[in-house]
């Protein structure tokens, strides 16, 4: 079909392993999985940043964050910055952005998306020159018709939104208007991008009873404990949770780790029952055969790999995330094995929507691997740290706060300049990971043999000609896309 519409669905911080597809079937995702069964799913999906901005930046606009700018949170994507609605020819398509953005002017329209409805007013002090501060989300203006009141007199925080009935919680909220639109528009082609806040931080919300914390596994590598061959950074981490635990809930013992997980695994159920709301008005709509569904996440969650969780790290936990993509017509779904990335998103929906590529993007069209019956990508894919955002106590620019564990151990100034290493990583289709350290805190997995990251092999002996290779191909790509700065 000329015209096919694309429905993009892509969670906030949502590790690809809370999907059947991807091995876990005890959490209940009924919609996603049905989804999953009619789709091409990537199980080895990579982001290209595990941190919200700049991975959002390469979701949109098909360049790697050095490239766009956006190479931490909140910074803004530049105007002249294409995304994909500004890339469709002949103006056919009615387009729309629902939900989080965290790209710059939170809530207003930008970049091709005619309809905007944000959820989130704690950017508004993000927002650029002449950009009015006290403007309010479509969100907050419905809780207020709803006849609630924000507990400050001002805005409604994340955490008190979090704690509403779930009726009248952000997902809830954003299927609705996901709903009308698809209805509203089932005659023309549209472009409809749906961002979840959840199940990103706070980890609570109405189904932290869902699941019953005794019965939740912990993580294979829950006790690989990091060590010195290991990076300072994520050995601050660990240590930071230990001693400040997350969202109001301590993270000491096992126990605690488990009440984390089952609330963590109440946020993925809660957005899947309003993802399967939008996609039964797909079909309720008869469009089904029509659209192209996206879902993916812009990072994922260690969710206690390695005593940690959230991101901002290079495990694997972090830096992967789910990956579907349902063509019109498609009733069967396929896997699709070794590793791709968020960086051809763009020009694969392109390609998918008949529309030209344009020559600047830096990824390419994965369409051949979603037609072809059996297919595996046989390319690398290069993920990138630029500093900053560690998630801790709000920060977002400033240093980090000191674990205790850590004093007199390793200096604050070592500790900072840890957790602003810049990283460029790249993942071989052979299974190698090498992590490569502007700091000097290299790090070799063999993901074929310790899909955990639990040994660190860079200083073998032995993995000095894989180093080598790896090495010269993150110099490459480093050319190839003029990462000069690193």
């Amino acid at each position: 079909m000329n015209n096919p519409n694309l429905l993009f669905i892509y969670t906030d911080e949502q590790a690809f392993n809370t999907l059947e597809a991807y091995g876990n079937s005890e959490i209940s995702m009924p919609n996603l999985n049905r989804l999953a069964e009619r789709s091409v799913v990537f199980d080895q999906a990579y982001v290209t940043q595990p941190v919200c901005t700049p991975s959002r930046s390469t979701l949109l606009t098909g360049l790697y964050p050095h490239t766009n700018g956006c190479t931490a949170n909140n910074v803004p994507l530049r105007p002249e910055t294409l995304c994909l609605p500004e890339m469709l020819a002949g103006g056919d398509y009615v387009t729309a952005h629902f939900g989080k953005w965290h790209l710059g002017d939170e809530l207003y329209a930008q970049h091709g998306f005619g309809e905007w409805i944000g959820i989130e007013d704690g950017y508004n002090q993000y927002n650029g020159k002449g950009k009015d501060r006290s403007i309010r989300s479509g969100y907050h203006h419905y809780l207020i018709e709803c006849g609630l009141a924000p507990r400050n007199g001002k805005t409604f925080s994340r955490e008190e939104a979090a704690r509403l009935p779930e009726e009248h919680g952000k997902p809830a909220f954003l299927a609705r208007e996901a709903s009308r639109f698809i209805r509203a528009n089932r005659n023309d082609p549209f472009a409809l991008y749906v961002n979840f806040l959840e199940p990103h931080m706070p980890y609570f919300g109405p189904r932290d009873n869902q699941y019953d914390p005794r019965t939740i596994p912990l993580p294979p590598n829950f006790d690989a404990v990091l060590d010195d061959s290991q990076p300072l950074k994520a050995r601050a981490f660990a240590q930071a949770y230990r001693e400040w635990g997350h969202s109001g809930m301590p993270l000491r013992t096992p126990e605690d780790w488990r009440r984390l997980i089952a609330n963590y695994w109440g946020l993925c159920s809660l957005i899947d029952t309003h993802i399967g709301t939008i996609l039964n008005t797909l079909e309720e709509s008869g469009l089904s055969d029509n659209t192209i569904v996206v879902f993916t996440s812009d990072h994922g969650d260690m969710m206690g790999s390695h005593g940690l969780t959230a991101k901002s790290v290079m495990f694997e936990e972090a830096v992967r995330v789910p990956l579907m993509i349902r063509l019109p017509n498609q009733d069967q779904g396929k896997h699709v094995s070794g590793p791709v990335s968020h960086i051809d998103v763009v020009p694969t929906l392109l390609d998918l929507m008949n529309q030209p590529i344009p020559p600047h993007l830096q990824g390419k069209s994965l369409r051949g691997l979603l037609e072809t019956e059996k297919a595996t990508s046989t390319g690398s894919v290069f993920i990138e740290w630029n500093g900053h955002n560690t998630g801790f106590v709000g920060e977002e620019w400033g240093s980090f706060p000191m674990p205790s564990a850590l004093e007199g151990v390793v200096s604050r100034e070592e500790v900072e300049t840890a957790v602003s290493d810049p990283v460029r990583t790249v993942v071989t289709p052979d299974g190698w990971k090498l992590n490569h350290s502007q700091r000097g805190e290299h790090e070799l997995y063999d993901l074929s043999s310790d899909p955990g990251e639990t040994e660190n092999l860079f200083y073998r002996t032995e993995g000095a000609a894989i180093v080598d290779r790896l090495k010269e191909e993150i110099a490459r790509w480093q050319k190839r896309t003029g990462d000069a700065k690193w």
